[in-house]
């Protein structure tokens, strides 16, 4: 089976030669198959947010290959990426960053919209996935009228529309409140097992990551170990997760 996302050997140098250099990623490696939901864990300055704009396309490594669907990105010219993100890559930001001069319903549409698809084949898309997130019933509101999980909703609805590859979110429960975060996550674990959406999310969280199948620690920009969660349930596995950080921080 081929992964959607095989990861080999990327590195990412910032700084001209001859001049000081840092090198925020060190050989990272590693694939995410079809349907599996994987969290990217590390402390601040540990090379994930770096890792994270490389795979949505947003940066270029300085060596290495990123494949996504059998694509590798990083041979791909600027405006060959834009197509690429709009067609494959779904993102899921802290902050939202939804229009505010848009309603929920035009937010969601926005990135089929610019790929000029019409709103006749539009509109059915958008009403199934806001029916999948339960966010029929504000599609008409603008941004400033609904509370921060309904943002964040339309957000992973944005993300979604487009059936892309894969999900990436980064720190998606961040400016959210215990119960909101709680229910994102709830619903993004539900899409990845009743429809095999493909997550990888970046969190510096514990309990976010706990919804993953597998956990990725990230540190001085290598891939240090991982856990799986196998056929644990997930308050089991939050267990581990929390034993793991208490044992391999320092």
């Amino acid at each position: 089976m081929n992964p959607v996302m095989n990861v080999e050997e990327i590195t990412k140098t910032y700084g001209k030669k001859g001049e000081k250099q840092y090198q925020a990623l060190k050989g990272v490696s590693f694939q995410v198959q079809r349907g599996e939901f994987v969290a990217v864990m590390g402390a601040s300055g540990s090379g994930k947010s770096t890792l994270l704009n490389i795979l949505s396309t947003l940066d270029r490594p300085t060596s290495g290959r990123v494949e996504i669907n059998r694509k590798d990105i990083t041979q791909l010219r600027k405006n060959q990426m834009a197509d690429f993100r709009g067609r494959e890559i779904g993102f899921i930001f802290q902050e939202f960053n939804l229009l505010d001069n848009l309603t929920a319903r035009e937010n969601i549409a926005l990135p089929l919209t610019l790929r000029g698809i019409s709103a006749k084949r539009i509109d059915p898309l958008v009403t199934q996935i806001a029916t999948k997130l339960d966010i029929m019933g504000i599609l008409d509101q603008y941004p400033v009228s609904i509370s921060g999980g309904q943002k964040q909703r339309v957000a992973a609805a944005r993300a979604l529309v487009h059936e892309p590859s894969i999900l990436l979110a980064d720190e998606p429960t961040g400016a959210l409140d215990s119960n909101s975060a709680r229910e994102l996550l709830q619903t993004m674990a539900k899409l990845n097992q009743d429809e095999h959406v493909c997550v990888l999310m970046v969190t510096h969280d514990p309990f976010s990551a706990s919804y993953a199948d597998r956990i990725l620690f990230i540190k001085d920009g290598k891939i240090s170990h991982q856990i799986v969660k196998g056929n644990q349930t997930r308050r089991f596995f939050y267990r581990e997760l929390l034993d793991a950080l208490g044992t391999t921080s320092d």
